[in-house]
């Protein structure tokens, strides 16, 4: 029996195909059939596999056993076929090796009322193909069957023709392996309660990322309902749902798992190993707004409260504000992170320097002295979030426009301004990150028109000190600018 190979349905699905008996496809197929009246004796030249025995299974019906000679009335033989592709059809074939002869042929006794449980032999005994006898002798169907040119095609036949004498399915399809390698078998004969024994198994086990591979090739093959969970288990429901997934790992890693820095590491991983990068980017893109949200309400709610109610209640509340600005900061920093290692800050770039009310916000919170019991790290995660961005910017990792340029150092300036006065005594490590975020904004200064860096750099005068030596980067800011402000150049060769 032939069967189409398997094309792809609309929006990638496998295609099914139609899966029938008719009888004008027995007519393309290697079964012969002879209505002589064979003595018993096996065909000259044939050899019995080495797996070939009588069935020790219950019948589901009828007498005789598999491969009982006195009471068959049917004598199959199976051979190789060489001009056969194995399992092409249902896209499962192996490579075809040499067999030896000894198991390249065999010959076995059946019975007819236990292969009409598959619908090929059933039409292929069937009254239309067979001929009949002059007198009343017993008639014994005698049927040559070509299988596919591999090791194991015989001994897999054998075992889908002694599962038509059983209704117990569980004993011989125990494995993943066995399953794929009688499945197409079964397809092939049309033997229905085998193919569902087989879909039954594959549902409810594991398989390998190969096997995963050929039950894919065989969906195709298999009706609506008997692929439908299989379908369920490697098919996605929406078309974003990879981006979905991502999204929810990254959400439970930084808000619900208990294990969160393990999580953030694990969740990093897959982040880096996505094949997607657009993915990556949208599903970064908008955990980031969400966070941003947070952190933006918390420190408004902090800043401007509009509730009433006593001092102990008012205090209760301002607490949870800035612990909350603090703890969804911190997870703000490990995202800001991730984009710019993945190369996908250029929103994240956008709506930091569009923050003139949040930066204000955290102004008019740093000039108080709550935040020191409350939250004590919010400062340096705020500048911290602001480096990351900033240093990406002036790297050239994100090529951000000018506006943009311009717009993030203005906006973040006073906030670094701020922090260094009303943290005091400074420790090692704020000034550290004070010091490195004031060298990135003055590189990006140097990036803007004259008249923007001249504005920005009057700014910058609370990043000098006492000693002048302290401060080479503002040196350098200024030196620079002053010595492009001097320059005379040509005005026919560079100005129009």
């Amino acid at each position: 029996m032939t069967i189409g190979s398997a094309t792809e349905g609309v929006g990638g699905a496998p295609k099914k195909k139609q899966r029938v008996g008719s009888n004008s496809q027995l007519s393309s197929t290697r079964a012969v059939i002879d209505s002589s009246f064979p003595d018993g004796t096996l065909m000259e030249g044939s050899h019995k596999s080495p797996t070939l025995r009588r069935s020790s299974s219950v019948p589901c019906g009828g007498g005789g056993e598999f491969n009982d000679s006195a009471s068959a009335d049917v004598i199959l033989r199976l051979h190789l076929d060489n001009h056969r592709s194995p399992f092409d059809s249902f896209g499962t074939s192996s490579e075809s090796v040499p067999v030896p002869v000894d198991e390249s042929d065999v010959q076995i006794y059946l019975h007819s009322h236990f292969l009409r449980r598959s619908k090929y032999f059933a039409t292929l005994l069937s009254d239309r193909w067979q001929q009949h006898n002059d007198d009343d002798s017993p008639k014994i169907h005698r049927l040559n069957l070509g299988v596919p040119p591999t090791p194991d095609s015989i001994n897999d036949y054998l075992s889908v023709l002694q599962l038509l004498y059983t209704d117990d399915f569980s004993t011989s399809i125990n494995s993943v392996v066995t399953a794929l390698a009688l499945l197409p078998i079964a397809l092939e004969l049309l033997f229905e309660d085998c193919i569902k024994a087989c879909v039954k198994f594959l549902e409810a086990v594991p398989w390998s990322e190969d096997e995963e591979r050929k039950i894919l090739n065989l969906i195709p093959f298999l009706s609506n309902e008997e692929s439908k969970e299989l379908l369920t288990r490697i098919s996605p429901v929406k078309n974003d749902s990879s981006e979905e997934m991502l999204h929810g790992l990254i959400f439970s890693a930084i808000h619900n798992h208990p294990n969160m820095a393990f999580a953030k590491a694990f969740v990093a991983k897959l982040l880096r190993d996505f094949s997607s990068r657009e993915s990556v980017r949208r599903v970064l893109d908008k955990v980031f707004e969400k966070s941003l949200k947070v952190v933006k309400e918390s420190l408004e709610e902090y800043s401007s409260p509009n509730f009433r109610g006593d001092h102990n209640e008012t205090e209760a509340i301002q607490r949870l504000n800035l612990h909350s600005a603090m703890t969804n900061g911190k997870h703000l920093l490990w995202l800001v992170e991730r984009m710019i290692e993945l190369r996908v800050a250029d929103t994240a770039v956008r709506a930091w320097s569009e923050q003139a009310s949040f930066t204000a916000d955290l102004q008019r919170a740093f000039r108080d002295d709550a935040w020191r019991n409350i939250a004590p790290s919010l400062p340096a995660v705020v500048l911290r979030c602001t480096s990351r961005l900033a240093n990406a910017v002036a790297t050239g990792n994100i090529l951000a426009a000018r506006q943009v340029r311009m717009k993030l150092v203005k906006d973040w300036l006073p906030v670094l301004i701020v922090c260094k006065d009303n943290i005091s005594p400074m420790c090692t490590n704020h000034k550290s990150l004070c010091l490195e975020l004031e060298d990135t904004f003055l590189r990006i200064i140097s990036t803007l028109p004259m008249a923007d860096a001249q504005e920005l750099l009057q700014q910058c005068l609370s990043f000098s000190t006492r000693n002048v030596e302290d401060c080479p980067h503002l040196v350098t800011a200024f030196t620079t600018w002053f010595r492009r402000a001097n320059r005379s150049l040509p005005a026919d060769k560079f100005r129009q």
